[in-house]
């Protein structure tokens, strides 16, 4: 295994990149404002008024949901990887996204059942939220009662897939009866969104996001054992139904609360995790982690840049930057058939 050492010099270049990426994506929008009157308003205060307002209280609350949706989704994606053995598991295979979509059809598409401030109060979004928090969290529940009854991990992938099946099909049939309006509001929130959160949002969301974070760097010795297997792990005295536990529950945490926050994200959790792998030619985690949140991070800062249509008013779903970006990287990585580092 490469000395640490050597990779110095891509960390060096990541976290540079993650500055200028974090700046520009200050600058950019809809008003261009230029990048030294940005790094000036994050210290002092500057002449424009209405510059300052739009960069503290939109731009740089946007910026930060960036950094911890992409950071987090890249790393929920390299815990599924490891923990299946799959280079094809994302962070929502446990059917934590479908979970979280079945809570946000049931406020959205049922709301029209009950009439006047009722309906008002479960389309707020903070009701939105919760229920995406509750619907992920009881998927989570199923999967983690049949991993206590199952030992095979690659049963608990189909478990997950198959409650993503049952969970999609209740969406089915709750847009069925919906309205217009109702179907339209649900696929806004599938569209995903980087720009809604307000700081004390973003501050609930940073405190689950952490508590995950400290469990997935908790798991990197666990995740280096199971790259050889479960039977050679369990050799070396891993607890194999603990660790795969942990695995679990910051997985959960740290998709479970960006579908939340932000809607479902596509691809970004599949993709940068073998973008990563391509200049970390090593399967070390304590390698792999913090470069996957720096390059996780870079990269949905550059999704949302492009989805904001610089100089224009208008804003382009990031769903469609983050498919339009790992899609392509994802059939480039098979057709090259590169050995995988598993």
């Amino acid at each position: 295994m490469p000395n640490q050492n050597t990779y110095k010099l891509p960390f060096t270049v990541l976290i540079i990149l993650l500055i200028i990426c974090f700046l520009g994506n200050l600058s950019l929008g809809s008003v261009s404002i230029p990048t030294t009157a940005v790094f000036k308003s994050l210290f002092t205060t500057i002449d424009n008024e209405s510059w300052q307002y739009i960069i503290l209280n939109y731009r740089l609350p946007k910026a930060f949901t960036a950094i911890l949706v992409g950071s987090g989704l890249g790393i929920s994606g390299l815990l599924m990887q490891t923990l299946f053995r799959n280079p094809l598991a994302g962070p929502f295979v446990l059917g934590i996204s479908s979970g979280a979509s079945l809570g946000v059809a049931i406020v959205i598409l049922g709301a029209g059942i009950f009439g006047g401030s009722l309906a008002t109060l479960l389309l707020s979004k903070w009701s939105v939220v919760i229920a995406a928090s509750l619907g992920s969290f009881l998927v989570l529940l199923s999967v983690l009662a049949v991993s206590l009854k199952v030992r095979d991990t690659m049963a608990i992938l189909i478990i997950g897939l198959m409650f993503g099946s049952i969970t999609a099909a209740v969406v089915s049939v709750l847009a069925y009866f919906s309205s217009a309006e109702q179907l339209q509001q649900y696929i806004f929130w599938g569209f995903g969104s980087l720009g809604n959160l307000s700081w004390n949002e973003l501050f609930i969301f940073f405190c689950i996001y952490l508590l995950g974070l400290v469990m997935s760097v908790i798991s990197i010795k666990a995740l280096n054992t199971l790259l050889l297997g479960e039977n050679y792990a369990k050799s070396l005295g891993l607890n194999i139904n603990q660790s795969r536990f942990i695995i679990i529950i910051a997985t959960s945490l740290l998709a479970g609360t960006i579908t939340a926050f932000a809607g479902p994200i596509a691809f970004i959790g599949l993709a940068i995790p073998h973008m990563v792998r391509q200049v970390f030619t090593t399967s070390n985690h304590k390698v792999l982690l913090p470069a996957i949140f720096l390059f996780g991070a870079i990269v949905m800062l550059i999704c949302d840049s492009i989805a904001q249509l610089p100089t224009s008013d208008y804003t382009l779903p990031i769903n469609a930057i983050t498919s339009l970006i790992g899609a392509p990287v994802v059939i480039w990585l098979l057709v090259r058939k590169r050995k995988m580092m598993f």
